[in-house]
């Protein structure tokens, strides 16, 4: 029975040693050159005593940080990956709360590296430090599958971020759930999109290495250029992209799936936000072969939990479900008085399985809040996750996202959800993006979104679609929205601004 993540990498190798593994469509780092330096990497760890505990990986999105990672499994010890643009206050509070034995990190981050204060090695130096077969034989025989293999930091809610710790037991469980349920296997070429140092790249890392497939990390620069995007895609015959929302509207909301389709794509998986509806529907009728999953989860479960296949029409006015759970997961939908939600009743996610992870790093006060006791049975131990979403079940069975907790307001009497708010937006001609806040301490809807409609008209056609008590009190038109890193809509920001608008 497999408990180590490393095993994937281990038996492809054996099949597949000269294939690409990994390229940023420069440099192309093949499935044995990935094995041998990750194996070097791990020696060097365990020979210079940093054998079981944190490592941090302090470097750019590159073919070999992927190396880097994996030599810190092979020495039995966990990553963290810091942003290394991150400001120094929030880059120190991660390695205050982590504390890790030591840094790898390339080139360009030496000097940042160097300010931290622990000891560091540069990749370079490393990468072919001779490997000894028989010590990381020694540390594989001591491993157990609930060892941590990776930290990744979150946004707290007061400004402290919050990093969450994964084994090896969950990320293999997530593997193999994820790649039945959508079908990857070894002719896949993904185009990764997300930062490595997030969890969303598990999608393409875990089923590259699984399978023997092909990841293509694409620049970061060329998510700002659609076009060039697109002539990446095509020129490199990426077939699977795992994308954020605002990563395929950007393409869609600008017509050039008309004029520069992205021709090879056969599997698109969208998540982490609600896909405007019309904006999906462009990409159905460009791609009219391609299989399209919408996939639902949050970090604390390791990465995604749900998935819909797109393998109905919708109705005009229904939400593009996130289905079902994958195998070996539960979902326990808790109404507000702590009971199962009925059928079309709204409740609050919960997440049971092997996927809930270990919980917030050195934060038990934290893990406490989130990390609970099943509220359905209270018999015998059973840690569930507490998403803090809402959601509710369809005539269908499916499971639908209806909003953030923390979006349900009180607002003149009524319980609103902004996601109700902004559903009915986004199905406004000329609408391509939206997001309302709600200032508390001002108490009015705010609506921001980016489109061809004007304000005056937009507010005309929302007086059709929505009663009075749910109508935003201002209207902004924004040439594109803020994002957070990880190409995530930047809710926080945009109700700051709301908030000093009306100071």
């Amino acid at each position: 029975m497999q408990n180590n993540i490393l095993e994937y990498l281990e038996r492809t190798v054996v099949r597949l040693p000269d294939k690409v593994a990994f390229s940023d469509g420069t440099y192309d780092m093949t499935f044995g050159e990935l094995s041998a330096s990750a194996r070097s990497i791990g020696t060097y760890l365990l020979d210079h005593g940093h054998g079981r505990g944190c490592v941090a990986v302090l470097m750019d999105k590159h073919p070999v940080q992927l190396a880097a990672f994996f030599g810190v499994l092979y020495a039995g010890g966990f990553y963290v990956a810091p942003d290394a643009s991150m400001p120094p206050k929030r880059l120190q509070m991660i390695m205050d709360t982590v504390q890790p034995c030591m840094i790898i990190c390339d080139k360009k981050n030496t000097a940042l590296a160097q300010t931290l204060g622990l000891p560091t090695a540069l990749y370079d130096d490393i990468c072919a430090y001779p490997a000894r077969d028989a010590l990381l034989e020694a540390v594989r025989k001591a491993h157990i599958d609930t060892d941590p293999a990776y930290v990744v930091f979150t946004s707290g809610s007061t400004g402290v971020p919050k990093g969450v710790a994964a084994c090896h037991r969950s990320v293999i469980d997530y593997t193999e759930t994820l790649c039945r349920a959508v079908g990857f296997d070894e002719h896949t070429v993904f185009g990764n999109q997300t930062p490595l140092y997030f969890d969303a790249p598990l999608k393409e890392i875990m089923p590259t290495i699984k399978y023997g497939a092909t990841a293509y990390l694409i620049p970061k620069q060329l998510f700002m250029f659609p076009v060039k995007l697109c002539d990446y895609l095509n020129e490199h015959k990426i077939n699977t992209v795992c994308w954020v929302v605002s990563a395929l509207t950007m393409i869609s909301s600008l017509g050039v799936l008309e004029k520069n389709p992205p021709k090879y794509l056969s599997t698109v998986c969208f998540g982490s936000e609600v896909f405007p509806k019309n904006q999906y529907e462009m990409w159905r009728n460009a791609l009219p072969k391609a299989k399209f999953f919408n996939l639902y989860g949050p970090t604390e479960a390791t990465g995604m939990s749900c998935y819909w296949a797109a393998e109905r029409v919708l109705e005009a006015d229904e939400p593009i479900p996130v289905g079902r759970p994958f195998d070996n997961t539960r979902i326990l939908l808790i109404n507000e008085q702590g009971k199962r939600a009925e059928q079309g009743e709204v409740g609050e996610i919960y997440i049971s399985g092997t996927c809930v992870t270990l919980g917030y790093y050195n934060n038990p006060e934290k893990t406490a809040e989130a990390f609970v006791q099943n509220p359905l049975q209270s018999a015998y131990p059973e840690i569930v996750y507490r998403t803090g979403d809402l959601g509710r079940y369809n005539d269908h069975g499916e499971l639908v996202f209806v909003s953030r907790k923390d979006s349900q307001i009180k607002h003149m009497g009524h319980r609103i959800e902004l996601g109700e708010i902004e559903a009915a937006a986004a199905t406004v001609q000329g609408v391509h993006r939206v997001c309302c806040v709600y200032p508390a301490q001002h108490k009015k809807i705010v609506m921001y979104y980016v489109g061809d409609v004007e304000p005056l008209a937009l507010s005309k056609e929302l007086r059709l679609l929505l009663p009075r008590y749910m109508l935003p009190a201002a209207l902004h038109q924004l040439d594109t929205m803020p994002l957070t890193d990880n190409g995530k809509l930047n809710r926080r920001l945009l109700l700051e601004q709301a908030t000093q608008n009306d100071q």
